[in-house]
């Protein structure tokens, strides 16, 4: 694992890859989290993280989806809506003239889950928004997904 610095320069000079988790319940509700840290800290965002050197996406999408979920889950039970991009004027250590880059990949589960249940570390909150919701408070990286959702 990277420290602190040499993360950030990472960050500075190059995109990360990570995997966001568009879990849809059965009332066609996405779930989303109250973000705790930068980008995006402040704004409801869907579930999700990088995926780490040496690391293959299946092994990425179950540490994911267990760390973000509370449980794993493979690859083989979500859809991918595909690749998106989500650029950030931040970053996560609040550095000035430091953006963040993202390639996505968008994973969609069909899961009701407990929201009482779900880990507290990158999220301060949860709920669930239907599509014609208010979301204002949502992410624009997160609200991207609904023209997705088959």
């Amino acid at each position: 694992m990277l420290d602190k610095q040499d993360f950030l320069t990472v960050v500075k000079n190059t995109p990360l890859v990570s995997i966001d988790l568009i879990v849809r319940s059965s009332k066609d509700e996405i779930l989303m989290g109250m973000r705790v840290n930068e980008p995006a800290a402040g704004y409801w965002f869907v579930p999700g993280g990088r995926i780490f050197k040496s690391e293959t996406l299946e092994d990425a999408f179950q540490r994911i989806t267990e760390t973000e979920l509370g449980t794993a889950y493979s690859m083989e039970s979500a859809d991918l809506l595909g690749a998106f991009t989500h650029l950030y004027e931040t970053n996560f250590a609040k550095q000035p003239g430091i953006s963040t880059h993202y390639v996505v990949l968008g994973y969609q589960l069909q899961l009701d889950i407990d929201i009482n249940q779900l880990p507290a570390q990158q999220h301060s909150n949860y709920r669930w928004f239907g599509k014609h919701e208010d979301l204002s408070e949502v992410h624009p990286n997160s609200q991207a997904y609904y023209p997705y959702l088959r």
